[in-house]
């Protein structure tokens, strides 16, 4: 089969297996090299040492896997129609906010089983076809890839924005050996908007298109190990894991259209749940209602030391305090209570 109708193919099997958006680029991505180089230089990444680890590899894909000539970016929206609000559990200090992502099933699988799917019936058609499929699991410039295949531009927020579709998506990818017509780089949209910069509940976007990660939620509630500093506990809100609010006021994502996924539907009500009620999880509950979803990426005592953050910050109450207090009387891991120390301290002032 020719590559120009092969291309067609592919974006029909696409969309198909649920994905929303297909594009093709080539694998230049010097300026996006430039980039990533003085944010590693500036320490932006933090604990996040996989973001330096590889070296050149994550921007020269043909270092990743020798042959790739051309790549094939892949969106795949996430959000739900039938999900409580998310500003209304943001403002409501005594709930859990869960980023929107990570509600379902994990979507590394689900799409990567699809993206496999797809490179069987491409080998079908072509004789000599190599391949690698990732989603968010190898040193990968997705976004930048993104963007150079024609499914969004790089908001100032660091996500990938598409005009139709906002920023709620996944992205995945394959290097292929198949010389493929390239799709058009996407424009930038964003104009003079700040919101996501003025609205970044810890000023962790220090200028257009720069995260400083160190101060991103998302960073400090999933990927710190450790202790969060506590400069940025109070910021952190009700924000147990992960973060939204740099899409909730882009005003791109009014145009935002529902998962045809079904295996993002929700668990356990995790959209609204109290800090309670999830504090009061054992770590066998703990890992039994988040199994096979992206929060199981942290440790039962992470999840705990982010709920304390949330309880610090809850509305004064009596059993706050006394739930606190049980849990530290029950757990000795020092960093957690250490959490748990201050968010009685901060119920009690």
């Amino acid at each position: 089969m020719k590559p120009e109708l092969l291309k067609n193919k592919i974006i029909e099997w696409g969309h198909e297996l649920g994905f929303d958006g297909v594009g093709f680029t080539d694998i230049d991505l010097k300026e996006d090299e430039t980039h990533l180089l003085n944010w590693l230089e500036n320490k932006f990444h933090g604990e996040m040492h996989y973001m330096e680890k590889h070296g050149v590899k994550r921007s020269q894909p043909d270092k990743l896997m020798p042959g790739t000539v051309r790549v094939i970016s892949f969106r795949m929206n996430y959000l739900q129609d039938n999900t409580y609000d998310s500003k209304k559990v943001l403002e409501n200090k005594n709930l859990a906010y869960i980023s929107r992502y990570a509600l379902g099933k994990d979507y590394h699988s689900e799409m990567r089983d699809r993206l496999h799917t797809i490179a069987k019936k491409i080998n079908q058609e072509v004789d000599g076809f190599k391949y690698r499929a990732f989603v968010d699991s190898a040193p990968v410039l997705e976004k930048a890839i993104g963007q150079k295949s024609g499914l969004g531009w790089i908001g100032k927020n660091t996500l990938l924005i598409n005009k139709k579709n906002g920023s709620y998506f996944f992205l995945g990818e394959i290097y292929t050996n198949i010389d493929f017509d390239i799709d058009k780089k996407s424009k930038n949209f964003c104009g003079q908007c700040s919101e996501c910069i003025d609205k970044c509940p810890t000023n962790a976007i220090i200028s257009p298109h720069v995260l400083d990660a160190k101060k991103c939620i998302a960073y400090l509630t999933i990927e710190l190990k450790g202790s969060i500093p506590n400069e940025y506990r109070d910021s952190i809100g009700n924000r147990i894991f992960g973060c939204d609010d740099c899409q909730l006021v882009c005003p791109w994502n009014r145009f935002s259209e529902e998962t045809r996924i079904e295996e993002f539907t929700h668990k356990h009500e995790l959209d609204s749940p109290t800090l309670i009620s999830l504090f009061n999880w054992t770590e066998k509950e703990f890992k039994e209602n988040t199994k096979k979803t992206p929060i199981n990426r942290i440790s039962y005592f992470q999840w705990l030391r982010n709920i304390a953050i949330g309880l610090g910050n809850a509305e004064k109450n009596n059993d706050v305090i006394q739930i606190l207090k049980n849990k530290k009387n029950n757990i000795t891991d020092p960093i957690l209570n250490e959490h748990i120390d201050w968010a009685i301290k901060k119920q009690t002032n």
